[in-house]
C-alpha cells in the first residue's frame, strides 16, 4: 500500500481531492481544462511542493493536511529518463502538461507517479478523480498542518 499526502487549505479540504484547483489553472503535469490531484509520497514533500508556492507565513494556519492511500496496482510510473532536459525549469514546458494530459484521456490508471522538479530523489503522485480505480484511493480525514516558521518567510 501506497501513502500520499496532501496540503490544502482548510476551507478547501471538502473538495481537495477533487481536482478542480488544478483543472482550473493547471500545473506542471496537467493544462486547464484538465482535472487531476496531485499529491505527495511523504509529508515533508507535500511541505516542500507547498512552500515554493506559499509568499507568506501568515497564512499557515489554515493549512490541513490530508493522508491517501492506494495500491500499487493503481499505479502508471513516467520514466524519468524520458522526460526533456528542461522539466524542472519554472514554468515548466509544455510537454509535460501534454504528458499528463494524455495520461488522462488515455485512462491507463488511476495514480501517475512522476519525479518531483523540487527534489528529484522523491515523487508526486497524480490522482484522475475521473478514472473507474479512483474509488479505490482511501482518503482520510483533513488533520492539523504547522511547521517550524523558520522555514517560511513573515
Amino acid at each position: 500500500m501506497i501513502s500520499a499526502w496532501r496540503i490544502v487549505k482548510a476551507r478547501h479540504a471538502a473538495a481537495a481531492f477533487t481536482g478542480e484547483g488544478a483543472r482550473i489553472g493547471g500545473g506542471r503535469w496537467n493544462s486547464r481544462g484538465t482535472t487531476v490531484v496531485y499529491t505527495a509520497e511523504s509529508e515533508s514533500l507535500a511541505t516542500l511542493e507547498m512552500l515554493v508556492h506559499l509568499g507568506s507565513s501568515v497564512v499557515l494556519h489554515s493549512y490541513v493536511l490530508i493522508r491517501c492511500d492506494f495500491d500499487e496496482t493503481l499505479v502508471t510510473e513516467v520514466d524519468a529518463n524520458a522526460l526533456p532536459s528542461t522539466w524542472r525549469m519554472y514554468p515548466p514546458p509544455l510537454d509535460l502538461a501534454a504528458l499528463g494530459d494524455a495520461w488522462v484521456s488515455g485512462g491507463a490508471s488511476a495514480v501517475l507517479r512522476v519525479p518531483s522538479a523540487v527534489t528529484t530523489s522523491e515523487s508526486n503522485y497524480l490522482l484522475n478523480p475521473r478514472h473507474p480505480g479512483f474509488t479505490q484511493i482511501r482518503i482520510g480525514a483533513p488533520n492539523p498542518f504547522s511547521i517550524d516558521p523558520r522555514l517560511v518567510k513573515p
